[in-house]
């Protein structure tokens, strides 16, 4: 099958098949297209160009009116595998106790696990499924799926089920991840749980892709961050790491160390946690909807590029530091509060974050031979329309290998 569409006003986010993230200045850099046409043929980009060009034959043309079509936004850290509720928390935030202050009374993660391991499977997939149905209709196209509410082994394998359920059945691009060190179980040491998420180890490389470890003060340490992350490599699961969120933690030097994909949150960061990034494999991944939602410092974004390092954007969309996945407003947070351009924060949401899950090669960009995941929008949009009308409807449809997800309206 193949589709056509026309009378695209701009095609952005073109790159070479050899490019798998931005970097410096390339960070500046959107390819564009105006006046053009995109050829999809069997879930794939099969071609493009402009109006002067000779249309290809195609089974099925579609119009897009003088809209931009652009890829899906990719995010590459989330925690929407939960169950329930943690509303009771944002009113003990306004009332001013800290992230710190509600782990203690033994909410925050702790009341995610208790929720959770009182909820059956299936209506665990059920609540998870439609928050994923709900980023796919505000254009997110891949996600990763973090456990970590599960806190023993019964319940993550539980969620890394529902999650890898997720995988098989949404027609979003979906990785998943082996949260197991995100606190202290109840119940155990922490020696005892450090011993306990590499025992888990064997079983969720069976539905998981990477291996990841809360590295901050009252949680884990560097050293049980490298453990871990060690244990997980052995069974074929790829290193990535909460980091700095809090406090500087040494998570940024423990996961360029042993090889982490991306190394997230950096709210706190110093200049030696740039110059361990830099040159290395790793993408420095911000998530300012925990700094808007939590009323914390955002990343130094500008830092990390100035400094010739591409960086992610990502929602981290949970239910208690961060109860959104609207990944245009995470661009549009890129921009007003951590002055990110347009573009730089375009790049940050959709090829780096691609980057930051393995699959930049497969989906993230307008690129022929990648996965036909785009949005078509409104007449009239421009890459700096996004976040600066951060709450006007844009989208007219997302297509996820090709196929018509669905209209916003």
């Amino acid at each position: 099958m193949k589709r056509l569409f026309t009378n695209i006003g701009t095609l952005a986010g073109i790159l070479g098949g050899d490019v798998l993230r931005k970097q410096g200045v390339e960070m500046n850099e959107v390819g564009t297209l105006h006046d053009a046409w995109l050829l999809e043929e069997d879930g794939m980009i099969a071609s493009f160009g402009t109006s002067s060009d000779t249309l290809p034959d195609a089974d099925q043309s579609i119009d897009c009116e003088g809209g931009m079509i652009m890829p899906t936004f990719c995010d590459s850290h989330t925690h929407i595998v939960y169950a329930g509720s943690r509303d009771g928390e944002f009113i003990d935030k306004i009332n001013g106790l800290s992230y710190a202050e509600i782990a203690a009374r033994g909410g925050g993660i702790l009341n995610s696990a208790d929720l959770l391991h009182n909820t059956p499977e299936d209506e665990l997939y059920l609540q998870s499924a439609g928050r994923v149905d709900e980023m796919i209709s505000k254009g997110t196209g891949a996600i990763e799926i973090k456990s970590g509410y599960g806190l023993n082994p019964e319940d993550e394998m539980k969620m890394l089920r529902v999650a890898d359920r997720i995988s098989q059945l949404s027609p979003a691009m979906v990785r998943t991840t082996f949260l197991g060190a995100h606190a202290v179980g109840r119940g155990y040491t922490h020696e005892e749980y450090v011993d306990a998420v590499c025992e888990m180890m064997p079983d969720a490389a069976e539905y998981a892709d990477f291996v990841d470890v809360f590295c901050e003060e009252g949680f884990f340490t560097p050293e049980d961050a490298a453990r871990i992350m060690e244990c997980g490599k052995q069974w074929g699961l790829r290193p990535k790491i909460h980091a700095n969120q809090l406090h500087v933690s040494g998570g940024v030097q423990a996961g360029v160390a042993h090889g982490a994909l991306s190394v997230d949150h950096l709210e706190e960061t110093t200049e030696a946690e740039i110059e361990a990034l830099r040159g290395s494999v790793t993408m420095p991944t911000m998530l300012p909807g925990s700094s808007f939602f939590l009323r914390t410092p955002f990343g130094r974004a500008r830092d990390f590029i100035e400094a010739g390092m591409g960086i992610a954007l990502a929602s981290d969309y949970n239910p208690g530091s961060s109860p959104s996945g609207d990944m245009r407003f995470v661009m549009a947070l890129g921009c007003i509060r951590m002055r990110l351009t347009p573009e730089q924060a375009f790049n940050a949401v959709t090829i780096n974050g691609a980057y930051a899950m393995g699959i930049s090669d497969q989906t993230g960009s307008i690129t022929p031979g990648k996965r036909a995941d785009f949005i078509v929008t409104r007449p009239g949009w421009t890459l700096t329309k996004l976040p600066y009308l951060y709450q006007t409807p844009f989208i007219r449809n997302v297509y996820l290998l090709g196929q018509e997800y669905g209209t916003n309206n």
